[in-house]
């Protein structure tokens, strides 16, 4: 048998990164961020407790690379061409990538909600999360003082708090919250100038 190239030892660490991340995302969604343990997050991932560490530095580490991935990943979607400049239809298709995200990571937003209502956990990483989110609500706001809106800044908290709470109320229930009609709503609200 050939050594492994590195190549190789780099797929074999992303898959391990990646196995860590859903294990803990399902832990920390499931059971709650300070009842889950790095030895229990290294036991589920078939991992040592002393292996994890080479992958990420401490829980909070752990955490903060879960939530920053799926918000690089969501942000990304805002601005799909990377003009800065946001139109009519990256909007609309901002928000159905949106509601179609949160219905295919439903653990993951899960973790999100919940986090977003702990204090001591959002303090973990709340400067790196608003510092995240600055250029989402800059590009959001540019596009509503474009379109003519009376009070851009007040559109801007009211679109992220309706996506937010879709997203919270839907994962509360996402057998019963008619998601699709709330999306069909929400591109009618912003396929027209108010």
């Amino acid at each position: 048998m050939s050594p492994r190239t590195p190549e190789q030892f780099e797929e074999i660490r992303e898959a391990t990164i990646q196995k860590i991340m859903e294990v803990a995302l399902e832990l920390f969604a499931n059971e709650g961020y300070f009842q889950s343990s790095i030895s229990k997050i290294a036991k589920k991932a078939g991992i040592s407790k002393g292996l994890m560490y080479n992958y990420f530095e401490s829980k909070e580490d752990l955490l903060k690379a879960i939530i920053f991935h799926g918000f690089d990943e969501l942000l990304h979607l805002i601005d799909p061409n990377h003009s800065g400049i946001l139109t009519q239809e990256e909007l609309i298709h901002f928000i159905k990538k949106s509601f179609k995200t949160i219905k295919d990571h439903l653990v993951y937003y899960r973790l999100y909600f919940s986090l977003l209502l702990q204090a001591p956990v959002m303090k973990l990483f709340e400067k790196e999360f608003w510092a995240m989110f600055e250029p989402f609500f800059k590009i959001l706001y540019a596009y509503f003082e474009k379109e003519g809106y009376e009070d851009p800044q007040a559109e801007v908290y009211l679109f992220q708090s309706m996506l937010d709470g879709v997203g919270m109320t839907y994962v509360s229930d996402p057998e019963n919250y008619p998601i699709d009609a709330v999306e069909k709503k929400i591109i009618s609200m912003y396929s027209k100038k108010c």
